[in-house]
């Protein structure tokens, strides 16, 4: 072969190549200026998540499979150009190469950057939604039990902070979980029992509410007031399914009355009502109790109520 025929097919394939990246490049470009998540479905992903920490992990899941699809797309484009450009033409042999150094060391070495590059960006978001204030605005200590919540309003962090106010829900009410919006608010989760665990969907979070001395914390800042169902995510018993709650998130405004109506002794329906909401809004309208036959039995000797701190 000519030194000129080398170096056309040289210039060829670095064009082959270069039209390729640009490709690529621009693909990542015009997926990166629009909603992709919402004109895709968030690709599995669920949305309409009302905190910030849900929606860095949104993101981050939009670039990895935006990610993932360039990398796809590039493969795939690789294969059925070497299938139709090296399809058989003959009885003659191709020419035989037993390796291809910059190939060899391409293949080797993308993969390796594009974990390194997935890895370093979850390890920022997941610090960043694992991420605990020294001093919250709000605390709230979760009370699993079979098969209910409780919520507790608590002066600040820790195990041995005082109780503000108490909400606690029985076979007849649904218990409500009123929060404010736009201030760090920290779960403290403990369970009187078994294995539970705290899932608001809207969250886009859970954390398993663990028996003993294990209490898991984390901590949300709710941007959009509204009425959400809260489940219990961890199959704990036979009324598992008919474990849940609901989350109230108001202004904090109303929120600080709420709180101390019920420090006044108000009941939470009652408190609910010195905010705004009447007739059947004071009560939980996102779920309601189901039919059961609970009975001292079904509690393993735990109480049906739930119990104090």
């Amino acid at each position: 072969m000519r030194a000129s025929d080398t170096g056309r097919d040289n210039g060829s394939r670095n064009r082959r190549i270069a039209g390729l990246g640009f490709g690529g490049v621009l693909l990542v470009a015009l997926l990166s200026g629009c909603d992709v998540g919402a004109a895709f479905g968030g690709f599995g992903w669920p949305q309409g998540g009302i905190t910030p920490q849900s929606q860095k992990m949104y993101d981050l899941w939009i670039g990895s499979v935006v990610a993932a699809l360039v990398v796809g797309v590039f493969v795939w484009g690789l294969i059925f150009w070497c299938v139709i450009r090296y399809r058989k033409r003959g009885e003659e042999l191709p020419p035989q190469t037993r390796f291809n150094m910059p190939m060899e060391v391409l293949y080797t070495v993308t993969p390796v950057l594009v974990v390194c590059v997935l890895f370093y960006y979850t390890a920022i978001v997941q610090t960043n939604v694992d991420n605990i204030s020294k001093d919250p605005d709000v605390t709230v200590e979760v009370v699993a039990f079979k098969w209910n919540w409780q919520f507790n309003y608590l002066a600040g962090p820790g195990e041995d902070a005082e109780v503000l106010a108490s909400t606690i829900g029985s076979t007849d009410e649904i218990p409500l979980l009123v929060l404010p919006t736009g201030q760090k608010i920290r779960f403290e989760e403990t369970s009187r029992d078994v294995i539970h665990s705290f899932w608001v969907p809207e969250l886009l979070f859970k954390r398993d509410v663990l028996p003993g001395s294990a209490r898991n914390v984390f901590e949300v800042t709710i941007d959009t007031e509204g009425r959400y169902v809260g489940r219990c995510a961890e199959l704990c018993g036979t009324y598992h399914s008919m474990m849940n709650f609901e989350l109230v998130s108001v202004d904090p405004g109303r929120y600080q009355q709420f709180l101390a109506a019920k420090q006044a002794g108000q009941s939470t329906p009652e408190a609910m009502a010195t905010i705004g909401f009447t007739g059947d809004d004071r009560f939980a309208i996102t779920t309601f109790p189901f039919e059961t036959k609970r009975d001292n039995n079904n509690f393993s000797g735990s109480q049906a109520e739930g119990e104090g701190r």
